[in-house]
């Protein structure tokens, strides 16, 4: 695959590329165009590209124009550009399959989202955008598998990429495995000024600007993250499926609770906090491949969404973040103060659980697949208990443990509703994992229901070591995890109609650039039997 990524900067004109098709974009005027042709750009393609939430016959295309990136609206003059895109079942782009013009605007920080339909299903293409003389890199994107097919599906999900912490060698290595789809399950960005959040082992670099809090700061700091080569490959090797954490907006935020409420800390109040989440979720949208109808408004953004790789794997993408009650226990951990089993408290809200439970309801595919955020089983990290007595253990009050009621009414209803092969994949903790959900994780004769695989962080906590320093004290408190490594990296996935097949992959440093990959674990689940096997 061809890629042009970090080129050089360079004057071009807009041309007559970008004015043929001008005329196809509404409320653009001739006039306008004429104006437009006139005047210079330097190269804005410096953000890549990428496509996303691919269904069986369209996905989702991006770039966002920035010719200079780090500096207010990218260096673009505010006035809305013409970009001409293109689609091609092959790499020279001689037959399009589909192409148009869509429009940068100025008030979406120039950013491009066109929704290309008409396409086959479970098919690659390649795909480029231009601006009069100059193309952005070429990206490849591959469709969904059509309903009553049952293709494999290589999959891989990442989380947690703080720019500061390392190097992203793992986007790199991801690319080159050339996987249908990558899920990114939350802290994408992260919003601290410079400094603000050190490694173990020291930061490598630095974010731009003060923590982030307007829609340029956080438009900035996106510019910032996207510039990386490594990151760009991923994006440009396969589509992204992608959900928030808590980073996007501000560390373990709550609906509208913010971490830090302190008097004059700029969250101190509902409404400041409401005004940071609506940049932090407009500035999401804008820098994501995702379709024009999930943009923000305001402080909600509808992000929960569901896709069917044919009868392969049904994905329910959750939000974890937007709707849920706030921490118990003062959100420190290990918790175990009791408000965790509050049957009023919820992590999905009444309307994301019942449509998850209505996905999981209706599937017709073999794997019934739940990408999110936050640990679902429990992290007991008190030694001792939980006795007849005292029901309560050492959980973890930003994940499932903070709300035992949503967990416990999600695990009831795949008991009730017999939902087979059910496997959560979950972000966030900096560490692989692997475990056994059951209903009861103090029980270890409760049924096993599922299984969940936690992949590491791209860079976040540094180079890491072999085994988290918790794990000591989590293994014999919690005989539903089965394994754990706190290296960087991520977890590639092949499902078939028959097993799913899990790799955690490695790499030893993220302090110094292109850290060799190795496989640490392989795990298969076979379609039937919810408990994962080492391959």
């Amino acid at each position: 695959m061809t890629r042009r990524l970090l080129v050089n900067r360079r004057q071009l004109l807009i041309g007559a590329g970008a004015v043929t098709g001008a005329a196809l974009v509404p409320g653009l005027s001739s006039a306008t165009t004429t104006a437009a042709a006139s005047r210079r750009l330097e190269y804005p393609f410096t953000l890549g590209v990428s496509s996303g939430d691919p269904l069986p016959d369209s996905v989702v295309l991006w770039t966002r124009l920035a010719p200079e990136p780090l500096e207010p609206d990218g260096g673009m003059p505010r006035r809305n550009v013409p970009v001409r895109w293109q689609v091609s079942e092959s790499e020279s782009f001689r037959k399009p399959v589909r192409q148009g013009v869509a429009l940068a605007r100025t008030e979406d920080g120039h950013a491009v989202h066109v929704d290309v339909k008409g396409l086959r299903p479970h098919r690659w293409y390649w795909y480029r955008f231009i601006v009069g003389s100059e193309a952005s890199p070429v990206g490849r994107t591959r469709t969904a598998p059509a309903l009553g097919t049952a293709p494999a599906v290589a999959f891989a999900f990442v989380s947690c990429s703080q720019y500061e912490h390392g190097y992203f060698t793992a986007y790199r290595h991801l690319a080159e495995e050339n996987p249908d789809v990558v899920f990114h399950l939350g802290d994408y960005i992260y919003e601290y000024a410079p400094g603000g959040y050190v490694a173990p082992g020291g930061n490598v670099r630095d974010h731009v600007g003060d923590e982030i809090r307007t829609i340029g700061d956080y438009r900035r700091r996106y510019a910032q993250y996207r510039t990386d080569p490594d990151l760009q490959e991923a994006h440009a090797a396969a589509p992204w499926i992608v959900t928030w954490d808590d980073h996007e907006v501000d560390n373990n935020y709550a609906d509208d609770v913010p971490e830090n409420q302190d008097p004059g800390q700029g969250n101190d109040t509902t409404e400041n906090f409401l005004a940071r989440r609506s940049a932090a979720y407009k500035a999401y949208w804008e820098n994501m491949p995702i379709r024009q109808d999930r943009r923000a408004t305001g402080p909600d953004m509808p992000l929960y969404r569901g896709f069917t790789y044919g009868n392969t794997a049904s994905f329910s993408v959750l939000d974890t973040r937007q709707y849920r009650t706030d921490q118990p226990c003062g959100d420190e951990f290990p918790a175990g103060c009791g408000e965790e089993f509050d049957p009023d408290a919820t992590i999905l809200g009444d309307a994301q659980a019942g449509w998850l439970e209505d996905r999981l309801a209706r599937s017709e595919s073999v794997w019934n697949v739940v990408p999110q955020q936050i640990f679902f089983a429990n992290l007991d990290a008190e030694e001792g208990g939980p006795t007849a007595d005292d029901p309560r253990d050492g959980g973890y009050p930003d994940g499932w443990d903070g709300y035992r009621a949503s967990r416990h009414r999600l695990l009831d209803f795949i008991t009730e509703r017999e939902v087979e092969n059910f496997v959560v994949l979950t972000g966030d903790i900096h560490s692989h994992y692997l475990a056994d959900l059951r209903r009861d994780f103090e029980d270890e004769t409760s049924p096993v229901l599922g299984t969940e695989l936690v992949c590491s962080s791209i860079s976040s906590g540094g180079d890491g070591s072999d085994r988290s320093s918790f794990w000591p004290l989590l293994q014999p408190e919690n005989p539903h995890l089965r394994y754990n490594n706190n290296r960087r990296g991520y977890v590639s996935c092949r499902l078939d109609s028959q097993t799913y097949s899990a790799d955690f992959r490695v790499v030893d440093r993220v302090s110094e650039p292109d850290a060799q990959l190795r496989t640490d674990a392989s795990y298969v689940i076979e379609a039937g039997d919810p408990r994962a096997q080492e391959a």
